[in-house]
């Protein structure tokens, strides 16, 4: 076994087993980003909300006590990072959540804090 700099030894079997699993770079980097869309109160919010129905902006704006711009703001980050999506049903667009994923990150962090 080898040692390193700060004299533990490195356990070659593991560290050859988790660098066959590990994901590529490109990889990781788009989850950390994904992640960061997560880290504003306001888009939690919205998540929480359209996790419980099909919603639009204005619905948004006063469940959140917030204004109309700036819950569109926040449902543009986000549609680009693909958690939202959005329905035209005459001169309304209704949001709701892209996927079942979406939710399932929402309540594994609440439930990872609420602990």
């Amino acid at each position: 076994m080898e040692e390193n700099i700060c004299g533990c030894r490195i356990q070659e079997d593991i560290v050859e087993k988790v660098a066959k699993v590990m994901p590529d770079e490109a990889v990781l980097y788009d989850a950390a980003e994904l992640l960061k869309v997560f880290g504003d109160s306001t888009r939690i919010r919205i998540i929480f909300v359209l996790g419980q129905s099909e919603l639009c902006v204005c619905d948004i704006a006063k469940l959140l006590g917030m204004t109309q711009s700036a819950i569109s703001h926040q449902l543009r980050v986000l549609k680009q990072a693909r958690l939202v999506k959005a329905r035209r049903s005459g001169k309304t667009i209704f949001y709701s959540l892209c996927d079942d994923h979406v939710q399932k990150i929402f309540y594994c962090a609440m439930e990872h804090v609420m602990e």
